[in-house]
C-alpha cells in the first residue's frame, strides 16, 4: 500500500480511538467545505460526513442537519 493508504489507515485508527474528538474534526471539516462552496454541495458534504464518521465508528451528526 503506498504512502497515502497508509496514512488514511492510521487516521482510521486514531479516530476509532477517539471518536468524539474525530466527529468534531469531521463536523468542522463538513462546515468549512460548506462555507467555502456556500452550501452548493450540501448534500455531499452530509454524505461524505456520514461516511467517514461510519468508518471509524462515531455517532455524530453535523449541528444544523
Amino acid at each position: 500500500m503506498g504512502k497515502l493508504g497508509d496514512m488514511a489507515n492510521k487516521a482510521k485508527e486514531l479516530a476509532k480511538g477517539h471518536p468524539d474528538q474525530a466527529d468534531k474534526g469531521v463536523e468542522n471539516v463538513e462546515r468549512a467545505v460548506d462555507e467555502r462552496t456556500g452550501g452548493k454541495y450540501d448534500a455531499q458534504t452530509d454524505k461524505a460526513a456520514d461516511a467517514a464518521r461510519r468508518s471509524y465508528g462515531g455517532g455524530g451528526t453535523a449541528a444544523g442537519h
